[in-house]
């Protein structure tokens, strides 16, 4: 199994729409092919963002992704890096790919230093496909 770190845009966006990348990463994830880490923070983040009332998502979709996310995710403990980040609120994104090993899969990459293990969906599901591990539409 593949592990991976989402961050909150590819949540987001998979809530806002059943097409696109972000919702294949996150079938993929709920389904078990991609094994999901996060830590306290970035739970607490999926949970008030998408709540936000100007994204306008129903509170089922909400509790679904929210409690899909905790059955088949693993929560870990992180460390902060001291790597500098144009953005500090996505620290605690790049630490917890570091701490599990994962990819880190986020559709605002120009947020974090060029590195393998950061990718977005269209390169992460590429690459995939590219092995012969997934079939990518």
């Amino acid at each position: 199994m593949r592990q991976v770190v989402i961050d909150t845009n590819i949540i987001v966006s998979s809530a806002l729409s059943e097409k696109g990348k972000p919702a294949e990463i996150m079938n993929l994830c709920f389904s078990g092919v991609l094994q999901v880490f996060y830590n306290a923070e970035i739970f607490d983040e999926y949970k008030r963002v998408l709540s936000y009332r100007r994204l306008n998502i129903a509170i089922e979709i909400q509790v679904g992704i929210i409690n899909a996310i905790a059955e088949v995710g693993t929560l870990i403990n992180t460390i902060a890096s001291t790597m500098p980040l144009p953005d500090e609120a996505d620290r605690v994104f790049y630490d917890t790919a570091r701490a599990s090993g994962a990819i880190l899969i986020t559709g605002n990459i120009k947020h974090f230093p060029a590195r393998s293990f950061i990718m977005t969906p269209a390169a992460y599901l590429e690459k995939m496909s590219m092995s012969g591990r997934i079939r990518s539409t």
